[in-house]
């Protein structure tokens, strides 16, 4: 039986170290640790990620899945209510860091499975909302931003120090995966650092202004 962390980082500012030595702290110890970086969670379903793919193919009965909090496995009330269950059917145990949440899978008491189904919808609905709430937020900042000329888009999610060791390590033919683990960023950034580079220069150049 084995106990694996999921993380989603979604922007420059969030770290999956952050949320694995949060889940560490805790008193976990990880059989695999995997981590989707530069997703959306409300655009981009948990099976659609890569990592989330094979979150799915690794998860067995008796396992134990542990996330920060279920709004890393979707902000959408049917999709996390739908990977819970799905998780649930397997007879995985799912783990929230925060407030030390437990959805069993294993257990055959009734009134126990009543109460973790009530659970999680009202869990799943509060992620929803809370997503709904902060891209309203979001669309009045930039509504504001570029009514008075301050709109600079979405702050890029990697520095100019990080860019040009992507392109030393890319000149020296390392492969995406070192690079990544060398500079902390995603692989999907790695990518996009090679192949639009113009793209990358003016997100750069946009943020590096005075």
């Amino acid at each position: 039986m084995a106990t694996i962390l999921y993380c989603r980082v979604s922007t420059s500012e969030q770290t999956s170290a952050h949320q694995r030595t949060m889940a560490e702290a805790t008193g976990y110890k990880f059989d695999a640790v995997l981590c989707d970086e530069g997703v959306s969670g409300v655009s981009t379903r948990l099976v659609e990620r890569p990592e989330g793919r094979r979150l799915f193919d690794m998860l067995r009965e008796g396992d134990t899945l542990v996330v920060r909090w279920v709004n890393r496995l979707g902000r959408n009330y049917e999709d996390i209510t739908e990977v819970l269950r799905e998780f649930i059917r397997r007879g995985v145990i799912v783990r929230t860091v925060i407030n030390s949440m437990v959805f069993d899978g294993t257990t055959k008491d009734p009134m126990q499975k009543a109460a973790r189904d009530a659970v999680i919808a009202f869990m799943a609905a509060n992620a929803q909302a809370e997503a709904e709430a902060i891209k309203e937020a979001q669309r009045a900042g930039i509504a504001h931003a570029k009514a008075h000329g301050e709109y600079r888009g979405r702050k890029p999610s990697f520095t100019r120090q990080q860019v040009d060791k992507v392109r030393d390590m890319l000149a020296q033919n390392r492969s995406a995966i070192a690079i990544a683990n060398t500079t902390g960023l995603s692989r999907q950034t790695v990518y996009r650092i090679k192949d639009d580079p113009a793209a990358v220069e003016a997100a750069l150049a946009t943020w590096e202004r005075v």
